[in-house]
């Protein structure tokens, strides 16, 4: 049962939790097919550690996905998307026995959607330090829009606040109004902010009650299912390798119960999780 479950799903993987967030998004744009939820807990957070061990961690999982029979994998992780993706798809893809099986991130569809939002030209970015650091946002925008002027800022405290609970306390709303102040004061001009963390969703109500009037919110879970929805129609060849029975399995590399019970801060109901090993 396990086996034909797996086979034909559509990989998310996440370096914990917020990539939750990601794939209730693709889910409520297409329900139809099966997914498996990849979370690497045990060795999260991967917003500080380096380019070759994040990339290392990553193909880990990639390659544990498409064991499970999945053609195609979802990098729901902005860390991930920003210093493993293009090498995975480059180097290890065509390498592979199967070539053919695919590996996509969130940053290029999130960066798509910024002609359509932004007036001004001038893009915010928040994200792990990690991801500030790799300028991956900056080098798509410069792709797309050449003309805008994209800040990115680091929230090193956001993850911890969502995943110790706290996102909800009167405490968090002195950091996110901190990092929000400090965005804005690098460039007043910013008309629209990318939320790049999959973590970041958890704290909108505090973001939106910081943030200065008439500032579009980019979140990547709704945009990252429209797109993905995109590419499949473009692209009936991977399509027909997907199977269509509406479910989702959900792996951890830590505690199964505690992914369960951490799970429903994320989504909107109990999961039951599974301990697998990656490495």
């Amino acid at each position: 049962m396990e086996n034909k479950l797996s086979s034909g799903a559509i990989g998310v993987f996440d370096s914990g939790y917020g990539g939750l967030t990601v794939l209730e998004g693709i889910r409520a744009a297409l329900p139809q097919y099966d997914y498996i939820y990849l979370g690497d807990n045990a060795r999260a957070p991967y917003g500080v550690r380096s380019f070759g061990i994040v990339y290392r961690f990553t193909l880990e999982a990639v390659e544990y996905l498409f064991g499970q029979g999945c053609p195609l994998v979802i990098l729901g992780c902005n860390t991930a998307s920003a210093k493993a993706l293009r090498t995975i798809q480059q180097n290890d893809l065509p390498a592979m026995d199967d070539p053919s099986r695919r590996v996509l991130g969130v940053i290029r569809p999130t960066v798509e959607k910024l002609g359509e939002i932004s007036r001004s030209g001038h893009i915010g970015v928040f994200g792990t330090p990690g991801t500030v650091a790799s300028r991956s946002y900056d080098m798509e925008v410069a792709k797309l829009y050449p003309d805008y002027a994209v800040t990115g800022h680091a929230c090193p405290m956001w993850v911890p606040l969502v995943e110790n609970r706290e996102s909800m306390n009167p405490g968090a709303d002195y950091f996110v109004k901190q990092e929000i102040d400090r965005l804005f004061a690098d460039d007043p001009l910013i008309d629209t902010v990318i939320l790049g963390c999959t973590h970041y969703p958890l704290l909108l109500d505090k973001i939106r009650r910081y943030m200065p009037a008439g500032v579009s919110l980019v979140l990547q879970g709704e945009i990252t299912g429209t797109s993905l929805a995109d590419y499949l129609r473009r692209h009936p060849e991977m399509e027909s390798r997907l199977t269509r029975g509406a479910s989702c399995r959900y792996l951890t590399t830590e505690s199964a119960s505690r992914f369960s019970e951490m799970a429903s801060v994320f989504l909107s109901t109990q999961v039951d999780a599974e301990h697998i090993t990656l490495g």
